[in-house]
């Protein structure tokens, strides 16, 4: 995390604070509520925005958060209440009109163009023009600029399509900051980013509460909030729990905030690993990405990856499911298994859950049925599908892995982050694979949610399959794992077990500090 020490809005440096005053409301919610059809999803919010402060705004997935943020943001109408912007009464009509009031969002799910480059993304709708034909050295040389500050050095021709996922991210950010917003609403904005990109987007944050922006930011990782935030604001099922100073207020007591109960005991106890070998890998290679990678994983036993993004961890991985060509040798039981094919690899029994489950699990635009059943049709018919059995797994997955929904037949891409990664997992067990790889299992989840994935993943090991976790998050690898495989630069720096097991040693294996240190996997 950023070491930078947070500034308090008082701090601010182009908003003159007279001693013991706030400095003055930018946009406030007055008890609003929301309504969809018969449900209620805000129940008579309140929630302001100080010029200059970062206010943060936490609650488990469903708790309202987003469809507050997208009120705020003049994307959805309150049922109830109102909006004040500088102290006046406000009704957008539409996002436009509330970006023409100075009023940004970053949204979690991209907003963006992809087949367009960055800079004609950060433009979009506000284009440069030197009489009457677009500027485009103009709008090369700002969006070049803008990304910059944020230490991307993506080529701003490059389409959105061809970027890695925190790139684009870091696209989504740059064009809010070309806007200078009066207020900048961030809906998980580091989701995606590495630690590092973090701490720079973290410091952009700084920088805009300085320059007098207000700033809503949510996360999930509480670390952030506390190291970000002037003020914080708990939902709860659309209610609101409390706002109050962010100082003094420790990541324990908002996680139960949030969930409105103890969470002593975030992760499991580890099940102990059978000492038979399920998988074996020996020298796989991946051209250009992973070079020479070789490991074990026993049955029952929970084995994390870990690593700097851009370590080849997911290449590795996806290599193994049958999804890359590589080279080397795989044996799954003491079978060979050959790589290059899906078919080949969950014949063998593995079975994997990507990072990106919005553009690569799930069908966001089909309900829970469809989704669930689609790894494992041959099980409900061949000619036919049987609807009552794929709606009665569709039952005992909704029981099993606690997915709550308030219709069955709901597009999938209106759950929350959470229940769309219980989907996903439950859709993966339906084909009942004897070894499961899991990529950022909790990325972009709450605090509650994370519990239960924790769960679930242990309850996989107690009952004889093999779990791989591959995480960015070092507390949740440590707290799963029986054992981590660290890599670096496309190679496995070294194993830790037991003992060994901390950050320091993961992060120092990870940036190639700790040759003394290293291991054969």
């Amino acid at each position: 995390m950023a070491a930078n020490k947070r500034q308090t809005p008082a701090m601010a440096g182009s908003i003159p604070v007279a001693s013991g005053r706030e400095p003055p409301t930018v946009l406030e919610a007055v008890e609003i509520s929301r309504r969809f059809g018969p449900v209620q999803v805000l129940h008579g919010v309140p929630f302001s925005l100080r010029a200059g402060e970062v206010h943060a705004l936490i609650g488990e997935n469903g708790a309202g958060k987003s469809t507050l943020m997208k009120i705020l943001a003049g994307f959805l109408s309150p049922s109830g209440g109102r909006l004040e912007l500088e102290s006046e009464p406000v009704e957008f009509n539409g996002h436009q009109s509330a970006e023409d009031a100075g009023i940004l969002m970053i949204h979690q799910e991209f907003n963006l163009a992809m087949q367009l480059s960055a800079a004609e993304n950060i433009f979009l709708g506000r284009e440069r023009r030197r009489g009457i034909f677009l500027d485009h050295r103009a709008m090369l040389e700002e969006a070049r600029s803008l990304l910059a500050r944020l230490n991307c050095h993506v080529d701003p021709r490059t389409r959105i399509q061809d970027m890695s996922v925190p790139n684009r991210q870091m696209v989504e950010i740059a064009r809010a900051l070309g806007r200078r917003a009066k207020v900048l609403i961030m809906d998980e904005p580091t989701a995606v980013l590495t630690n590092r990109e973090t701490e720079i987007l973290l410091e952009q944050i700084d920088r805009l509460r300085s320059e007098g922006t207000a700033v809503l930011f949510t996360s999930h990782k509480l670390d952030e909030v506390q190291h970000i935030a002037d003020r914080v604001t708990v939902l709860r099922d659309g209610h609101h729990i409390l706002t109050r100073a962010a100082e003094g207020f420790g990541e324990n007591a908002m996680a139960e905030a949030m969930v409105g109960r103890e969470l002593s005991d975030l992760f499991p106890q580890k099940p102990t690993p059978q000492p038979d070998v399920v998988l074996e890998a020996r020298d796989v290679s991946v051209p250009g990405l992973v070079e020479g990678a070789s490991f074990r994983l026993k049955r029952g036993e929970v084995l994390g990856f870990s690593g700097l993004v851009g370590a080849g961890r997911t290449e590795l991985m996806e290599a193994i499911a049958g999804l890359r060509a590589a080279t080397g040798t795989l044996e799954v039981n003491g079978k060979s298994v050959p790589f290059g094919s899906v078919q080949a690899a969950r014949k063998a029994g593995l079975a994997y859950l990507t990072e990106d489950r919005k553009e690569k699990g799930l069908l966001l635009g089909k309900g829970l049925r469809e989704n669930l059943t689609l790894l494992a049709l041959e099980r409900f018919g061949r000619l036919k599908i049987d609807r009552v059995a794929e709606e009665r797994a569709l039952d005992q997955a909704i029981e099993e892995f606690d997915i709550r929904a308030k219709d069955r037949t709901v597009a999938v891409g209106s759950l929350s982050g959470g229940n769309q990664q219980k989907l996903l997992l439950a859709k993966t067990m339906l084909a009942d694979p004897q070894i499961v790889i899991i990529d950022e299992p909790t990325r972009g989840i709450d605090i509650g949610t994370k519990q239960q994935i924790y769960d679930f993943i242990a309850e996989l090991a107690r009952s004889g399959k093999s779990v791989i976790v591959i995480s960015s998050e070092l507390p949740e690898v440590i707290g799963l794992a029986d054992r981590i495989v660290v890599m670096g630069r496309g190679h496995i720096a070294g194993e830790l077990t037991g003992s060994q097991i901390s950050e320091d040693a993961i992060l120092r294996l990870a940036m190639g500090v700790a040759e003394d240190q290293k291991e054969t996997a």
